[in-house]
């Protein structure tokens, strides 16, 4: 029993201290005084910066929240805009602590990036924007359609099985940035854009008649839109992955950027776990009792974030639909705070 004591005590002690030895980025951040956040070039309601280079958006709310609990402090971020080709070297090389860019949530990625996705920001599928003119109805209608996408997304491939799925004839114009593929699409040097469904939407908010062109019914793939971090510091991953879960946890508990203050006064033990009032799970994400407060004082819960940034409140005004809590019909769910 002793030599079996001794082993077990040795493997906690050099598991222990292979923890310690990669949770180094919360101590990064910290010493830095900054959160470096990894976000699209300009993609409305997800990333995007204003005239004065105040970015907004539901991926940088993530970022805020992130730093809201860390700091107390929601603007100390600073928004390193990437390319989707740019995007995953930006975080494997240091360049950024976090990458909260509109990113899909694959197996492949998930294996081969030296990266965890952290959570699901928002549950999205492909689709096409045509212009009206060509007075297309479905996506089956597109047989030898010339087709504008973006490189170094799950977009090709997706494409690449529809359309051979459905025996269907198509010819690929690629581009490197969502811009360059916007400009094409509306140039016509190619009758279809495709990409993530809540991108056309975004993108065609910039086009010169967004009412000449509508976003075709079918959806056909699945892309779910999620937060992502280095591998090897599971403090940090922890950390990123409950900021994103108290958002979501804080809605469905009913707590908002208006109420904080006086839930935080409720006896409820749901919300006394979570405001830090009994227990310190806080504590053990390396944060302080009142992170949950904190971050829905600054950023909202994850309705006002979505509402505010791509929904009703927003002009993209994308309907919750997969989006919406569990328990009101969608799939958004986040473990409980306990």
């Amino acid at each position: 029993m002793k030599r079996v004591s001794l082993v077990f005590t040795l493997a906690l002690a050099a598991g222990l201290s292979t923890n310690a030895a990669t949770a180094q980025t919360l101590k990064t951040v910290k010493d830095r005084g900054l959160l470096s956040c990894g976000v699209s070039q300009g993609l409305p309601g997800f990333s995007s910066p204003d005239d004065k280079g105040n970015w907004t958006g539901i991926d940088v709310d993530v970022c805020r929240a992130v730093a809201t609990a860390i700091f107390d402090d929601p603007t100390k971020v600073k928004f390193v805009p990437l390319s989707a080709k740019d995007r995953f070297t930006a975080l494997q090389s240091g360049e950024i602590d976090v990458l909260s860019r509109n990113t899909t949530w694959t197996l492949s990625r998930d294996t081969s990036l030296g990266a965890n996705f952290t959570g699901v920001t928002y549950y999205d599928g492909q689709g096409f924007l045509v212009k009206k003119s060509l007075k297309v109805n479905s996506a089956l209608e597109l047989n030898s359609a010339s087709v504008c996408v973006q490189t170094g997304t799950t977009t090709e491939q997706n494409l690449a099985d529809y359309f051979k799925g459905n025996n269907m004839k198509y010819e690929v114009i690629a581009f490197g940035t969502a811009d360059e593929t916007v400009k094409a699409y509306e140039s016509g040097r190619c009758d279809v854009f495709t990409s993530d469904v809540s991108q056309l939407y975004a993108e065609r908010l910039k086009l010169s008649n967004p009412a000449d062109h509508a976003v075709l019914p079918e959806v056909i793939s699945k892309e779910p839109l999620g937060p992502m971090v280095r591998h090897g510091d599971d403090q940090w991953f922890d950390l990123v992955k409950w900021t994103l879960f108290a958002m979501v946890d804080a809605e469905e508990l009913g707590v908002t950027q208006k109420n904080v203050g006086e839930m935080a006064k409720s006896d409820k033990p749901e919300l006394k776990r979570a405001f830090g009032t009994d227990g310190n799970l806080g504590e053990q994400l390396g944060l302080t009792k009142d992170w949950f407060s904190r971050i829905v004082k600054a950023v909202g819960n994850y309705g006002e974030s979505f509402d505010r940034n791509v929904g009703s409140g927003s002009k993209l005004g994308i309907a919750r639909g997969l989006n919406q809590l569990w328990s009101k019909g969608g799939i958004q769910y986040a473990p409980p705070i306990r």
